[in-house]
């Protein structure tokens, strides 16, 4: 987990809090707002594990988002262990940074998001595309899609229209 920042067209922050499985090379969510906090990232989880189950560990960096006694709890009741990366050191998650990387080039720094709902729109169709058209080295040039399906592995992640409210 990670997040990238962006800015609509007049200006406002905009954030993104981008999950990918490291297995499946899958974009399991992009969460996009103005400001996420710790109750938001444990909201995407919780979206996530419904779907999914609950990973073994998470890689994250030490943001107070990350740090927050809301996803720390999450975590616990969910055994889940959170890997924190060394304070400075982004190569510890570099699969993640790559793919952060990625979508700014490709999503956006290519559309001018008009509105938070513009992005959220955009954002989702690329996740999607991501996912379910391209194929990746790693799992032998299959969509990440594919190689979840072929691994017994529920593909796509969640959709945003099944979102499951926060405690």
């Amino acid at each position: 987990m990670d997040f990238v920042s962006d800015a609509l067209f007049d200006g406002r922050r905009l954030r993104a809090l981008t999950v990918v499985d490291a297995l499946t090379r899958e974009a399991l969510a992009i969460d996009v707002d103005q400001g996420i906090k710790g109750e938001q990232v444990v909201a995407a989880m919780a979206r996530i594990t419904a779907v999914r189950g609950a990973p073994k560990t998470i890689r994250v960096d030490n943001g107070p988002e990350f740090i927050s006694k809301a996803l720390d709890r999450w975590a616990y009741e969910n055994g889940v262990t959170l890997d924190f990366s060394r304070p400075g050191k982004p190569t510890d998650n570099a699969f993640l940074e790559s793919f952060n990387g990625r979508l700014r080039d490709e999503c956006l720094n290519s559309h001018w998001f008009l509105s938070l709902a513009d992005a959220r729109v955009k954002i989702e169709a690329w996740r999607r595309d991501y996912n379910e058209s391209r194929p990746h080295t790693a799992p032998g040039w299959l969509t990440p899609a594919e190689y979840a399906a072929s691994a017994g592995i529920n593909p796509g992640g969640y959709r945003p229209e099944a979102r499951i409210a926060p405690e």
